[in-house]
């Protein structure tokens, strides 16, 4: 596959950062029936620093970029300056939590200038949600089998001038994959980081990718997934041997690079 150019890597969406852009290739999801299946994608609310992007994966789980979870100088963010809005609309959300726990991959290693594809290939999170949410409208994503080069796809993400609600693109392209990194068409933007792209298995819509960066091939503006096969089992497994966060109290602060007998970092657990 053709070599490709990291033009930018980190994408959380900055409050300051306010330049609409539009596509004719996006469908802003402004309507209960244009919504429909989407639900489950939401907006990750940073205070003081801006936005993300998240899926429900689980009841209390969400699946996001690993990015999200720092600030530039590498520091990870308090888990209560985060809350996640799924099926935010209009102000709106079908449900709305705080976060008790946020683990990034265990060899995910945060660099706000990095042009590394290694670290796209390891750039997801997962975010464990302060309650449940058991509501007939919103339903956790399965995931599916990592997409193929040719392989259609679509995507669902807040960004930059699309903030109030989500967009959906229904039809975008994988263009190749290269060293953990799929390379797709998909119109994605500042604030865009962590949104889950979709391929239909089955008749179900599942999550094959989570948006990490873009990127230019040839000149062309592209974004780049994690491939979740294999880092997203690490991820979850690294999640669940620490067991559930303790309400009210602090879970250990482990910081970039340091490793502790599983090797997952944490924020704090407030």
């Amino acid at each position: 596959m053709r070599q490709f150019l990291l033009l930018v890597v980190f994408w959380v969406f900055g409050a300051a950062q306010l330049a609409a852009q539009e596509s004719s290739d996006l469908v802003t999801l402004q309507t209960r029936q244009d919504s429909r299946g989407w639900e489950g994608v939401g907006r990750l609310d940073i205070r003081g620093k801006g936005f993300c992007t998240a899926a429900l994966i689980r009841e209390r789980l969400i699946l996001t970029a690993a990015h999200c979870l720092y600030e530039r100088d590498g520091s990870l963010i308090s888990t209560d300056r985060f809350e996640f809005r799924a099926g935010l609309r209009d102000g709106r959300a079908e449900a709305t939590r705080r976060i008790i726990r946020a683990v990034a991959h265990p060899d995910y290693i945060h660099d706000d200038t990095a042009t590394d594809p290694a670290g796209v290939a390891k750039d997801i999170a997962v975010l464990e949600l302060s309650q449940a949410i058991r509501t007939t409208r919103v339903k956790p994503y399965q995931i599916a089998e990592r997409p193929l080069t040719g392989d259609e796809v679509g995507v669902v993400s807040y960004g930059r001038g699309r903030e109030e609600a989500a967009s959906l693109q229904e039809v975008c392209t994988v263009l190749g994959r290269q060293t953990g990194v799929i390379v797709m068409t998909c119109d994605v933007e500042f604030g865009s980081s962590g949104a889950p792209v979709f391929v239909i298995r089955d008749g179900e819509t599942r999550i094959a990718s989570v948006v990490s960066a873009m990127a230019q091939v040839d000149g062309e503006k592209v974004s780049l997934g994690t491939s979740l096969n294999g880092p997203l089992t690490t991820l979850l497994s690294h999640f669940a041997a620490f067991g559930p966060a303790r309400p009210g109290g602090t879970q250990r602060l482990i910081t970039t690079g340091e490793r502790n007998d599983t090797g997952a970092k944490f924020v704090r657990s407030n």
